[in-house]
């Protein structure tokens, strides 16, 4: 979501209010960042709280929908960042009474979101292999598909393959998700190798600088 107003981040009131409170100076691109992985937690609750059963369908769409809405409302980025926060934490506060009214589900829930973060890490380093001596690399998803199935014996459906693709960009940024245009719904994850290379997965560097 791009940000409303980014140069004036040092500057949302007036002057004669100014005078009455401190100013942080910020680089924009800093904040930014803290605004795009703040909104892609609040996207990864979504899907999980999907993915699990837990809220689906219209209800969920409405949810979504208030909270993209608001966020485009808002008046400064720092208003922005504050309504994230607010609709991630109503997305939690659904979390915790279906583990409790469900104890069974929990093992279905963290199956569920392991599941989808192996097959995306193993995604990422299955990119890193192919990015080696390259300028960009790209992996469509029926070679993802193909990779996955080979990967773990067996068959992978396209749902569970795109989940995995759209992941592997959540967890990797310099990873970009989109379509390939070929009329037939191919997705596929782009990206430049010398941006790839050097990303860094939780406590884990797909590539050391030397």
């Amino acid at each position: 979501m791009k940000l409303v107003d980014t140069k004036q981040i040092n500057s949302f009131a007036s002057m004669a209010d100014q005078a009455n409170f401190e100013t942080l100076e910020i680089p924009v691109s800093e904040f930014e960042n803290a605004l795009k992985d703040t909104i892609s937690l609040y996207n990864q609750l979504a899907e999980i709280i999907k993915d699990c059963g837990i809220i689906r369908g219209r209800e969920l769409g409405r949810l979504t929908t208030k909270a993209r809405e608001g966020i485009q409302a808002a008046r400064s980025p720092c208003e922005q960042l504050l309504l994230v926060n607010a609709f991630s934490k109503q997305l939690l506060a659904r979390i915790r009474p279906a583990l409790m009214d469900k104890p069974q589900a929990k093992g279905i829930i963290r199956q569920a979101i392991t599941k989808i973060q192996l097959r995306a890490e193993a995604i990422i380093e299955h990119i890193k292999i192919l990015a080696e001596g390259r300028e960009k690399v790209s992996l469509t998803s029926p070679q993802a598909r193909q990779f996955l199935a080979g990967r773990e014996g067996g068959p992978i459906s396209r749902r569970d393959c795109i989940r995995a693709l759209k992941r592997a960009e959540k967890i990797c940024p310099p990873l970009v998700y989109g379509h390939l245009g070929d009329g037939r719904a191919t997705t596929r994850l782009i990206a430049r190798t010398h941006e790839l290379l050097y990303v860094s997965i939780g406590n884990d560097s797909l590539r050391q600088r030397g």
